[in-house]
């Protein structure tokens, strides 16, 4: 395998990715609409094709010579699926439809699909559940995920073999960097503001994976025996961790540097996220195990911060739904500025 197309190529999960491909010798196409830029593939211009297009309007030529996929494009989270679901279902599940049509098309065998384990979300509490488990996910982010998978599975045959990695909450650092995922954020606000806030008292349970490793997933259902991973769904998660846990690994990492931090405790919102997930399929079965704790990626945040910063955390290109609200203004206001959604 040679050439490998990826969908979202630019954003958090895709740079990082992009990277590891390129360092490993592959010929490395990128489709993506850079809502922020092609400042994240900087590092890898020289080495990459890089095509600004929407993943909704993608043409069968963008997979000309190409020998696997990995689809990350559309929208990302609860917010910006929320904030306009009929964009987040083009893109989540019409356009995954489409990409996959298009691969049997030409031929292309090899897909992995960016899911995520907030399918699993308003199952009951207090059980840990695994790829076999009948989800019944709420919410539009959600609930595009698992029509998306649903749609490959039907599409699964002897010519292609999508592979779906139902994707833990990320945390890590990016070229495309996010400070809107839970310890992310505590980094961000353990600097910032000197406290953190443990809503309901941080006592959920959520499955959470390293950025790099989650590339590492993708690329090793790329290499992998097709008998092995096509046609499958793998849980991606280094670990089910307590918020309150994560808070105190963040507190005592910066504290560390001789940061303040406090713990508070904050109202619950009106929607909570309480689940865990099972991580040994993927293990048993494919022989891939994320290695980077949250610990050790928080470390790598606040390196680089050190390295690279200041860091003005309240630009809004660090938020998925605040950058995307500030383009939409922008395009109701300028005529010809591209429609984020």
């Amino acid at each position: 395998m040679k050439k490998i197309l990826i969908t979202g190529g630019a954003g958090y999960i895709g740079a990082v990715l992009t990277g590891m491909l390129v360092e490993r010798g592959y010929d490395v196409r990128v489709i993506d609409r850079l809502y922020w830029g092609a400042g994240p593939l900087e590092r890898w211009k020289e080495h990459v094709e890089l095509i600004k297009a929407d993943v909704r309007s993608m043409s069968d030529e963008m997979l000309a010579g190409v020998d696997g996929v990995v689809h990350l494009a559309g929208l990302s989270n609860d917010p910006t699926a929320e904030y306009n679901p009929a964009a987040n279902w083009e893109m989540n599940m019409a356009a995954t439809r489409a990409l996959a049509e298009a691969c049997k098309r030409r031929g292309i065998a090899r897909l992995t699909f960016g899911s995520s384990c907030s399918i699993y979300d308003g199952l009951p509490t207090g059980q840990v559940y695994d790829e076999d488990t009948d989800v019944k996910p709420r919410g539009a982010y959600a609930t595009s995920k698992r029509a998306a998978e649903l749609e490959l599975l039907a599409m699964t045959d002897d010519r292609f073999r999508p592979t779906i990695l139902r994707q833990g909450t990320v945390y890590g650092y990016s070229p495309r960097m996010r400070f809107d995922l839970v310890v992310n954020t505590f980094v961000k606000d353990a600097l910032s503001k000197g406290h953190l806030s443990l809503h309901g008292g941080g006592w959920m349970w959520r499955p959470l994976v390293d950025v790099t490793d989650v590339a590492r997933a993708h690329i090793h259902c790329l290499e992998a025996p097709l008998d092995v991973v096509g046609g499958q769904i793998f849980n991606v998660l280094h670990d089910n961790y307590q918020i309150r846990e994560l808070a105190m690994l963040v507190a005592g990492s910066a504290q560390m540097r001789k940061f303040s931090v406090d713990l508070r405790e904050a109202p619950l919102p009106e929607i909570t996220r309480d689940y865990k997930c099972a991580n040994q399929k993927f293990r048993q079965q494919a022989g891939f195990e994320p290695k980077v704790s949250v610990l050790e990626s928080i470390e790598t945040m606040l390196q680089w911060i050190e390295r690279d910063g200041p860091v003005d955390f309240n630009h809004p290109r660090y938020y998925n739904i605040a950058w995307m609200t500030l383009l939409e203004e922008a395009h109701a206001n300028l005529a010809g500025f591209p429609s984020v959604f």
